[in-house]
């Protein structure tokens, strides 16, 4: 019901709507963090896969026992997931390195 109040009258299928639909070629790496209880655990592993089938390098991480937005409670989970997330920015966008487009510049 929620997906048709912000949908309209729009195919859901189409890319903008959904990234799943979408050609991600040229996307940056992409982290989804998504709880195992979460509502679109589905639509995450989905979307981890496209990008994968786009040579996206993606990590796709599935915290047990959380729900939607789980990043946002005051848990220790939080600080795991949100170390995860940094050690992944670390990881795929070094500090100090201009980038441009989807390649590295020197």
């Amino acid at each position: 019901m929620r997906a048709r109040d912000h949908l309209g009258e729009t195919d859901p299928a189409t890319p903008l709507a959904s990234p799943v639909f979408a050609d991600l070629t040229g996307l940056a790496p992409l982290l989804i963090q998504v709880g195992s209880h979460e509502i679109l655990l589905d639509d995450a592993v989905r979307l981890a896969a496209r990008a994968a089938e786009h040579d996206v390098a993606v990590e796709l991480q599935v915290w047990p026992q959380v729900p939607h937005v789980f990043q946002g409670f005051a848990a220790p989970l939080d600080d795991a997931t949100l170390t995860s997330a940094a050690a992944f920015t670390r990881a795929h966008w070094p500090a100090g390195r201009p980038r441009t487009g989807t390649t590295w510049t020197t």
